[in-house]
């Protein structure tokens, strides 16, 4: 099974800059020891510069580093921030949330639990759908199929949410195009 973590990257920045779009900088905050990092470095990259969006690195390592990097924001000039899906990041769910209310920096995040939980955009592959699959692959291995002869499996449902009550927090005004293609819209 694949979570698609690291080819997501460029769908985040297109969707925070058509929520921020006067974003000339966005930042992504990134754990660089992740082993999906280099891709997701990679194509968020490119993505940026054929938008023609500065992309500043915020790298944190240590759980001291997530203050440290959300304090650097203003003076990097970032008007937006889009966070890495990884282990060491998404367990600080409530932290990521806390910092970005904190700092009124609008971001997006890997999964939908952090919209859910006050963040303001997530986009990503819907993990209910990835634990179905899962739970698929197991009953046809139970039934006697050998794991090897099953294929990767990629998931083929992914969840928009936009949270309303953030981006009223921000000041956005999120755009009806952006709202007509979310999932879920809590508000």
């Amino acid at each position: 099974m694949s979570f698609l973590t690291a080819e997501l990257y460029p769908k985040r920045l297109e969707l925070v800059s058509e929520l921020v779009p006067q974003a000339r900088t966005i930042a992504f905050l990134v754990n660089p020891n992740g082993p999906t990092t280099p891709r997701a470095l990679r194509d968020i990259a490119l993505a940026a510069a054929a938008k023609g969006i500065q992309l500043e690195l915020l790298k944190v390592v240590t759980e001291a580093d997530f203050e440290a990097a959300f304090a650097s924001l203003e003076k990097r000039g970032a008007g937006a921030l889009v966070v890495q899906t990884d282990p060491f990041i998404d367990a600080r769910t409530e932290q990521l949330i806390s910092l970005a209310a904190r700092y009124a920096i609008p971001a997006i995040y890997g999964f939908r639990q952090f919209a859910v939980a006050g963040g303001l955009i997530s986009y990503g592959v819907s993990i209910a759908d990835v634990y179905r699959q899962v739970g698929v692959y197991a009953g046809k291995i139970l039934a006697g199929a050998r794991p090897a002869d099953l294929p990767v499996v990629q998931p083929t449902r992914f969840e928009l949410v936009i949270n309303l009550k953030t981006a009223k927090t921000h000041g956005l005004t999120v755009p009806q195009l952006l709202l007509a293609r979310a999932d879920e819209v809590i508000g």
